[in-house]
Parts: structure tokens; sequence; C-alpha cells
């Protein structure tokens, strides 16, 4: 059985048909960027995209998270925590004017959900909120923007984005942590440490392979799964804390989640299993993407940063117009990395859910992608600038070609603005699908790639 993904939904008794098609987690081809387009320009328009997600619902209050996924997704307003923390991490990696303005509100927001929560007065986040109204598919409307009449926050119920995972928590607390450190400003710090608190107290596991759980569920049930991934992102957010706060303690809880990455090293195999259902049985399939890249991002473990060769080399792939279920148009190729081993073996004959495309094996996913590039730059041995620059040059050559006539809140976006979060329709492999729709989470790890911005260094 595979382990539920940090995109999973992990709502309860939420809408199943649309929980099972969004997450929100190198073949050569005719490279280069596309003429006329500089890189500078493409960074641009990838902001561009970004302010745009932010400023979707100007009638719905000041106070306001990006919307994730451009309307066509189906998704309406949702906006992913994980999609949030990303933006303000690239908006604090860029230099254009405003970013750090919207950053620091982008931070605020995460803050506001913090202290306002309909249920809970824990410190924790949501998977998911509603930053602007719509009517969903049953004819129910949701009228609110971020925060409600009431004060408190629109959490995403409608959809079930309601659990908490600690991958979520762990990314918004490192984003936090990264505006304490800019701005000085101990309301972040402060916010961070709520959730490093709440990890350790709702995450810590003694079952035999240790690190923290994967987070509770939308009725405040403790989940049995642990991931890798999360336990990647602890390294960082706790690191960050202890570097900030000065208390060693943050040190030992690193230790925890790092003696748990060590139980899922394949030395063998130069790889990272994705952690276990149980606590005792680790899961040997399928093998995703992000585990490889993250952990050179964060451990900065030379003897295993052959992990970002595995996914390079074992998650190539290659879209086409002439692949089977492709989307790309015709003339056009992308090249980068697929989500999971599982995706290059998804079953392309059904779609992952009712009503959605069939899958396409050699989709690209543009966020591990871009992952992917960074974990290069970052790693910097012989060759690896060479093979990070074709994968940003693909993925700005989607920016600039893929995802034409998208809108986000109904308002139409900025020419050529946003990366699409896969070339043609995937599988994960986890039971969810990704799409050719704008995505905030590709985009600003694609701006992260591209500014040599490591979100993970801890």
């Amino acid at each position: 059985m595979a382990e539920i993904a940090r995109r999973t939904i992990i709502g309860a008794g939420s809408a199943a048909a649309a929980l099972a098609v969004f997450g929100s987690g190198t073949a050569r081809a005719a490279g280069g960027s596309t003429p006329g387009v500089e890189a500078g320009d493409a960074r641009t328009r990838g902001y561009a995209f970004l302010d745009a997600a932010m400023d979707g619902y100007p009638d719905h209050g000041g106070i306001r998270l990006a919307q994730s996924y451009s309307d066509q997704a189906g998704l309406f307003s949702t906006a992913f925590t994980y999609d949030n923390a990303l933006a303000i991490l690239a908006h604090l990696a860029g230099s254009g004017p405003g970013s750090r303005a919207r950053a620091v509100a982008l931070g605020d927001a995460l803050l506001y959900a913090q202290t306002h929560d309909p249920q809970h007065t824990d410190g924790r986040l949501r998977q998911a909120y509603n930053v602007g109204p719509y009517v969903f598919y049953d004819g129910s409307p949701q009228p609110d923007g971020f925060v409600r009449a009431d004060g408190t926050v629109n959490v995403g119920t409608q959809f079930g984005f309601t659990g908490t995972a600690v991958g979520d928590m762990a990314w918004a607390g490192i984003a936090l942590a990264a505006l304490a450190a800019r701005t000085g400003a101990a309301r972040f710090l402060a916010g961070a440490v709520r959730i490093g608190e709440w990890v350790e107290t709702h995450g810590r596991t003694d079952e035999p392979l240790g690190g923290y759980k994967f987070g509770v569920d939308g009725s405040d049930q403790k989940l049995p799964f642990t991931s890798t991934e999360h336990n990647i992102d602890l390294t960082c957010l706790f690191a960050r804390l202890a570097r900030l706060t000065g208390d060693g303690v943050w040190l030992e809880r690193r230790a925890r989640a790092r003696a748990f990455l060590d139980k899922m090293w394949n030395e063998s195999g130069g790889f990272f299993y994705t952690g276990t259902n149980d606590g005792v049985t680790v899961n040997t399939s399928p093998v995703p993407e992000d585990t490889q890249t993250w952990s050179c991002l964060s451990l900065h473990d030379r003897r295993r940063a052959r992990s970002v060769d595995w996914a390079a080399v074992h998650l190539a792939v290659l879209d086409t117009a002439d692949r089977p279920n492709s989307t790309v148009p015709a003339g056009q190729s992308y090249e980068g990395v697929t989500f999971s081993s599982a995706s290059l073996v998804a079953d392309e004959s059904s779609p992952i859910a009712a009503s959605q495309p069939k899958p396409d094996r050699n989709g690209v996913w543009f966020e591990g992608t871009a992952h992917l590039a960074l974990a290069l730059r970052d790693r910097c041995t012989s060759g690896d600038e060479r093979r990070a620059a074709r994968l940003i040059a693909s993925i700005e050559r989607a920016q600039d070609q893929l995802g034409t006539g998208q809108t986000v809140g109904s308002r139409a976006l900025p020419e050529r603005s946003g990366v699409v979060s896969a070339s043609s329709p995937l599988d994960t492999g986890f039971g969810f699908g990704y799409y050719p729709y704008r995505h905030v989470g590709a985009t600003a790890w694609y701006l992260l790639a591209a500014a040599r911005a490591n979100p993970l260094r801890g």
C-alpha cells in the first residue's frame, strides 16, 4: 500500500471526486528559451502571476492568501498553506518592488489563521482556506473571503481541506522563520515556534521507525503514516528555530527527524523511500521525486547527494504532442521529471477520477523539475549547472506557452505568467493527479530555482 502523500486530502467527510485529482506535492529535448524571451523577463512574469493569485478578490478584505491554482482547475478560491509558504519564500528571494511587502502580508495572513481558527487555539494551520466567494458544484454558495464576518478564517470545508499535515506546518514554519530572520519581527518567530511546538505535541512518535507522524485529519484524529518528506521539512524548520531562538531543544528534535531519514535511505539504490504506514514497515514503492531532491537541499549530506542523480535518471520524462494522452500542443516538447516511480507505469487507459482526462506517463511535473534544478545548482558538482539550466529553460518555455487563457477570481492573468503544475495530466501514484493549470507552488519553486535560493537551507 502506498503511503499517503503530503498533498493528499486530509479532511473528514470531504468531496471525494475533487479530492482525488489535485495535490495542494531528465530526458533531453529541444532545449533553449523561447526566442525573444529573456530569463529576467520570465522571472518578472512569474512574480506577476504570484501577485495576481494574491489579488484575485480585492473586495474581500486586506488580509489574504494567494489562490493556489487558476480557476480552470475547478478548486475555486482554494489557497493551500503549502503553496502560500512557498510564495513567501519566493518573494523573499525576489528583488522587485513590493516583494518583501507581499511576503510580510502573506506571513501575517498565516499568523492570523493561527490565532483565528474557528475551532482550535493551539497554533495549527489547516491544509487550505477559501479566499473568495464561489458557488460549489452542488449549488451551495460560499460567500466569504479569507476572513469571515465573525472574524474567523474561512477553512476549506467544502473540499474537505480541514486537516493539518506536519509537512504543511513545517513549510509554514520555515517561511515564518525566514520572515523573522529577514525582518527581525518577533511575531514571525513566535508563530514559527508555535508551529514547531504543535508538531512536537501532535507528531512525535516512539514507534520503531521513530520520527514525526503525518498529522491529524479534519476530525482531529491522528493519522498513522510517517512521511520521509515531512521529516526532511522538519530538519530545516528545527535547525532554523535552533539558530533563531538559541534553544538546543530544537537540535534534539532535528536529530529525531534525521534519524528517521537515515532509516529511509536505500544505500544500494541511492535513494530515499517514501515513509511508512504503520511506524514499523518501510514502504518500498512508489518512490517519489521530492524526497530525493529535498533531502539534498536540507541535509547537505554529500554521502547521499546521489539521490539527486536517482531522480534525474529514474524519473526523467520527455512530453511531446505525439505521446498517448499528452495535451502538449503540436510542435512543442518539455523535459523534466515526473512525480514518482508509479507515474511512469500509470494506467493510461482510464482517468484517475471521473470526469478527469487520462494521464500521460511522460507528463512533466514542473514543481518537481524545479526542485531538481535547484538541487543540482545547490550541489554544484561537475555538469550540474548545465543540467539545471536545461530544466529551467524547459520550465520557462512552459510558462511562455502552456495554460493560455486561464484566470484567477475570473480575472485574466497577466500574459504568459505562471507555471502550470504539469505539462499534461499525470498520475502521481498516490491517489491524485496534476494537470496543466497555472499553479502558485510550481511558479514559486521555479523562481527559487532561477534565483539559486535554497528554501531548505537550515
